[in-house]
């Protein structure tokens, strides 16, 4: 055998090897939050006017949920978080401020797999884990109009409930067009038939009823702004676009208000407030 056969094999071996763990393991880097050390023991903190309830999905996976109960004729934020984050940062922004004193009720969950949540996290359980909250909404709150908010990754379930279920509108923030095109961007050489997992909100923003609200940073390194952009294209007219100052994490909550009077359900006859331009 010579040297460049036995160099060949072995530089075949490696990158075979390689590309077995990154299938193997991807959702570790895809849902980094599940796979992590946890909370320790009372380090979870119930944000002020929300309780912590049980969402219990399809297949009785329950999941830990954060819950504040709409008023009397008023909508519900259903929120979902990031990648990595967790619900409490979520519902203690839509039980305050604008969205409280307008009297919007709310609910975030954390993932199967997260912390307080049974499970294992995929594409496909994710979006069970959506429509969970969405019954469970639906259960608790049943003539309230349902807001749906999604952030990064969140997003993505925000996009496929949509889809499904009925809804207010989308309030999209730092969304990705799918998955695959996301990975392919940063990192080009890696084959795209290993995603397991490829989240395609460019084929289902489609089905997803009413307005659309998409805001995004214009320094996010992690979903270049042309995601957001582009989503809202495909989305239609139905759909705005706005690029905010900041980067994935600081334009969270900048179109707050604008939001809020956007996505107001409708009262005692009176059309919502015209799309924020």
């Amino acid at each position: 055998m010579t040297l460049l056969r036995v160099i060949l094999l072995v530089a075949f071996g490696l990158t075979a090897s390689l590309l077995g763990a990154l299938f193997l393991f991807q959702r570790h880097l895809i849902y980094p939050g599940a796979f992590g050390a946890g909370l320790a023991e009372g380090e979870r903190r119930v944000p002020a006017g929300t309780e912590a309830v049980a969402v219990t999905t399809a297949d009785g996976r329950r999941l830990y949920g954060l819950w504040r109960a709409p008023e009397p004729g008023h909508g519900v934020v259903l929120t979902f978080h990031g990648n990595g984050s967790l619900p409490e940062p979520h519902a203690a922004r839509f039980s305050s401020g604008v969205w409280r004193e307008a009297g919007w009720g709310t609910l975030a969950i954390a993932y199967g797999g997260y912390p307080g949540s049974a499970g294992s996290p995929s594409e496909a359980s994710l979006i069970e884990d959506g429509m969970a909250a969405y019954r469970f909404v639906r259960d608790r709150a049943p003539d309230a109009p349902i807001l749906l908010h999604g952030h990064s990754m969140g997003a993505a379930v925000t996009v496929a409930v949509a889809a499904r279920e009925p809804h207010l509108g989308l309030y999209l923030e730092a969304p990705f067009v799918s998955l695959a095109r996301l990975v392919a961007e940063h990192f080009p050489l890696l084959p795209g038939l290993l995603l397991r997992d490829t989240w395609r909100s460019d084929r289902r923003i489609g089905a997803a009823a009413g307005r659309i609200l998409i805001v995004h940073g214009t320094d996010d390194p992690v979903i270049p702004v042309a995601h957001g952009r582009d989503l809202a294209a495909l989305a239609g007219t139905r759909a705005r676009f706005v690029a905010v100052p900041g980067d994935h994490v600081s334009l969270l909550g900048q179109r707050d208000a604008e939001a809020e009077a956007t996505f107001r359900p409708v009262r005692s006859g009176e059309p919502n407030p015209a799309m924020p331009r």
